[in-house]
């Protein structure tokens, strides 16, 4: 069997009778190229079945119009409405977004950014994996000067740009809240502390307590990572050690998905004998019984504002500077966590 001839630039000129630097200027609308030849250039390439070559022009170039996007997973609320802010995002400034997915795997984020890097897109952006320490790779990226915004999850310290929410404020706002609300007794499944957001959520949630004098039993703090399997197996060790707390604060929704599991299994009713509020909500908490109070994290607008930084970035590279962008949250009190009666 053959293979399907590619069709180039030279083809559509031939059959044309023009110049290929005619071809290439009517495709790239050039002002220099009457309406009539860059209709029947376009008319031409279609029926060839013409596909521009971006490696090719790349190259000659040194612009791609193409952004790197690393993110840990997409079957999660906030990476879902993140991605296609950013989608919408570069598409309106004429970039296209190559996607690709660590499942929180740092061994597949390693190849995921060599790759990008090899295909010479024009700039990153990164949510990096629960598990990544090793930062050698975004130091790689730094020498080599290409633009990089982290958002939601970051590396510090390396001199990149940063798009998040204002984790440890908050937290810390949503649980005085809660407190005013008659609450006493909390416990916290946090993320991992050498994560920005685990660490800035736990500060936000200590920082709370101290403020009030609460004291929290150290059982209740459970460090574990942000699916729906760490609320599990964080309530079912919370679970274990006797006591419960009135409210388990917990680092992500789906953590306090897994709870919600844990405690049905348990026979703990929620939120009769047991309260949750968690960071990040879901578009399909209205479907959840009962619906989880949770610290709304503005997934849209971070998304938007880490492209148009990026975006920013690329286009003057001769402004370029660390900026770091905190976006507000605020508590949004569902089924769980309501005012207690006096």
């Amino acid at each position: 069997m053959t293979s399907k001839k590619v069709i180039t630039l030279k083809d559509i000129a031939e059959d044309l009778n023009i110049s290929k630097v005619s071809v290439s200027k009517a495709l790239r609308d050039h002002p220099d190229i009457g309406a009539e030849t860059k209709r029947l250039v376009r008319e031409t390439a279609e029926r060839l079945g013409y596909v521009p070559n971006y490696i090719a022009r790349n190259l000659s170039s040194r612009q791609s119009k193409t952004i790197g996007l690393v993110v840990p997973k997409i079957a999660h609320h906030f990476f879902a409405s993140a991605i296609e802010t950013i989608y919408h995002t570069a598409f309106d400034n004429k970039y296209e977004i190559i996607m690709t997915v660590s499942q929180e795997k740092v061994e597949n984020e390693l190849i995921h950014l060599q790759t990008l890097l090899s295909m010479r897109v024009d700039g990153l952006l990164i949510s990096v994996t629960e598990q990544t320490k090793d930062i050698s790779i975004f130091e790689t990226v730094k020498k080599r000067g290409i633009p990089l915004v982290f958002f939601d999850r970051v590396v510090e310290g390396l001199g990149f740009s940063t798009v998040t929410a204002d984790d440890e404020q908050g937290t810390y706002d949503a649980i005085i809240e809660l407190i005013n609300s008659g609450y006493t007794k909390f416990a916290h499944l946090a993320g991992y502390s050498y994560t920005n957001i685990g660490k800035n959520r736990l500060n936000g949630f200590r920082n709370a307590m101290k403020d009030n004098n609460l004291k929290v039993p150290e059982p209740w703090v459970v460090e574990t990572g942000f699916a729906e399997g760490d609320g599990y197996k964080g309530f079912m060790k919370l679970f274990r050690s006797g006591e419960l707390p009135e409210v388990i604060f917990t680092v992500t929704y789906p953590v306090a998905l897994g709870v919600i599991l844990a405690a049905q299994e348990a026979g703990i009713s929620i939120p009769g004998d047991l309260q949750i509020v968690s960071f990040g909500g879901s578009i399909y908490n209205r479907f959840v019984t009962p619906s989880i109070s949770y610290i709304d994290q503005p997934s849209e607008e971070i998304g938007k504002k880490a492209t148009e930084l990026l975006l920013d970035e690329i286009k003057n590279p001769e402004m370029r500077e660390e900026r770091h962008i905190v976006a507000p949250t605020k508590l949004v009190i569902c089924d769980t966590c309501k005012k207690k009666e006096e």
